[in-house]
């Protein structure tokens, strides 16, 4: 296994690397690690495609609904639960679970987890505070080592940092900022004290380098995605009036040192799922506009691609998929270049792509 700086450069040249301009040779197999929701319950598993659908390859029961996964260094992959969530499960891509751990009394998984390797930094909320956290665990056991305050409260996603020179290793976290309490789960409380953030914590000791805002409050900041030092973040419009809402932007985006909302000139709705870079920008999934909006690397307006209850959205050998309510979206240099059909289940936030091994 390479030591951790290597693979954190290798993590950044991967985060950099186009994702919808590729090479014309034949893309290799993909498979896509997902979560989903069936009539019998809840299951994370492999999906891959054939004759125009996707098909369940594997499959494994989990207690509750299941957020974000994660692909270790090895190839085995990481499930989390979803906000507030109490376990996280290690599996394979044969669909076998390797390892369970449930979190500690008075605390709460958010969803994300990112590793180095060596450890693993996952988002926690304290339930008795509403104070956000990382737990710093063990990659190896999933034991607890360490866990560090993020400066906020409804810590979501987290990812390396890009956007820093050299070896300097640090997290950038996002505090959605929405107030919540244990005894009423997610239900939103107390909105006009809503804080959402975008801090930069060093990874060594949990040290906070930075912390930045939006002007308007009510916009939460969730999910990330680098296009090279361009961090894009899927924003969540928290407004009590509606037209607020409509016209809320679903992107912000951070170039390390300035944290901008970007408009866009037609309403989606207020609502950015998931976010994933593309060639030369990022990708939004707006599931209640509905659809895929596209958006140059500054934020610049490219198109909506209409999809039904888009989310999901990861990057492959095609180009970007796309997981929506019936069907799922291959899209290559802003183009639709696949279509496969969903039946039978229903499609959580998130899913990654992975190449077929042999």
């Amino acid at each position: 296994m390479p030591d951790r700086r290597a693979f954190l450069r290798l993590c950044a040249g991967l985060l950099a690397a186009p994702t919808l301009a590729r090479a014309a040779s034949a893309p290799a197999p993909v498979s896509l690690a997902a979560a989903w929701q069936t009539e019998a319950g809840y299951q994370v598993g492999i999906l891959a495609p054939a004759d125009s659908s996707l098909r369940i390859r594997a499959a494994i029961d989990v207690p509750t609904r299941a957020h974000a996964l994660f692909q270790e260094l090895g190839g085995s992959l990481l499930a989390i639960a979803r906000r507030p969530g109490d376990w996280l499960l290690r599996w394979d891509a044969q669909g076998q679970p390797l390892a369970w751990r449930w979190i500690e009394p008075h605390r709460a998984f958010t969803g994300h987890v990112v590793s180095d390797g060596e450890r693993l930094y996952i988002a926690e909320t304290d339930l008795d505070s509403g104070a956000g956290l990382i737990g710093v665990r063990d990659a190896k056991t999933l034991e607890k080592l360490d866990e560090w305050p993020t400066h906020g409260i409804d810590p979501h996603q987290l990812l390396w940092d890009a956007g820093q020179p050299g070896d300097a290793r640090s997290l950038i976290v996002a505090n959605g900022g929405v107030p919540t309490r244990p005894e009423t789960g997610r239900l939103k409380r107390d909105l006009e004290r809503m804080d959402s953030s975008l801090v930069r914590i060093d990874a060594g000791s949990g040290k906070v380098l930075g912390q930045w805002r939006l002007a308007d409050r009510r916009l939460s900041l969730r999910h990330l995605a680098w296009n090279g030092a361009r961090l894009g973040i899927a924003v969540q419009a928290e407004h009590a009036a509606a037209e607020d809402k409509r016209a809320a932007p679903v992107l912000a985006v951070f170039d390390g040192e300035h944290l901008k909302p970007v408009a866009a000139p037609q309403s989606l709705a207020g609502y950015g799922g998931d976010i994933v870079a593309t060639g030369d920008g990022f990708a939004v999934s707006c599931s209640r506009a509905p659809g895929i909006a596209l958006f140059a690397a500054d934020g610049g307006w490219r198109r909506l691609i209409p999809l039904a209850e888009a989310c999901a959205l990861t990057a492959s050998a095609d180009g970007v998929w796309a997981g929506g309510r019936l069907q799922a979206l291959a899209l290559n240099a802003a183009r639709v270049s696949n279509i496969a059909s969903i039946s039978g289940i229903q499609l959580d936030n998130h899913w990654i792509a992975f190449g077929e091994q042999g």
